[in-house]
């Protein structure tokens, strides 16, 4: 999982996204913030989705919303307690190494 900050029709939003250990995209979302509200909205909606398995472990980069937004999602019971946190900043994060890339227009 990670994000980054794209130009969409003339504003700047985040693009966070996700992918599996194959590198295909799992699920993505525009925000206008880069906060653990957008984080944890984004896993909640990438973990909702009924095609996607509960991973094993979710790698981040060192982004500090992360843990706080998982932390929340495991005492809320969307998340199982086991899944474990890799806060890598970017050479073993798979989207970082990923480039399929997203174009907006």
């Amino acid at each position: 999982m990670d994000e980054t900050y794209i130009k969409v029709k003339g504003g700047w939003k985040y693009l966070y996204r996700a992918v599996d250990s194959n590198g295909n995209t799992i699920d993505f979302m525009l925000s206008a913030k880069r906060n653990r509200k957008a984080a944890k909205r984004f896993l909640k909606k990438a973990l909702g989705s009924k095609h996607n398995q509960v991973p094993r472990a979710i790698t981040v980069d060192k982004n500090p919303a992360y843990p706080i937004a998982i932390h929340e999602l495991k005492n809320d019971r969307i998340l199982p307690k086991n899944i474990s946190l890799r806060q890598i900043k970017y050479l073993n994060n798979i989207v970082e190494q990923n480039h399929r890339g997203f174009v907006a227009k």
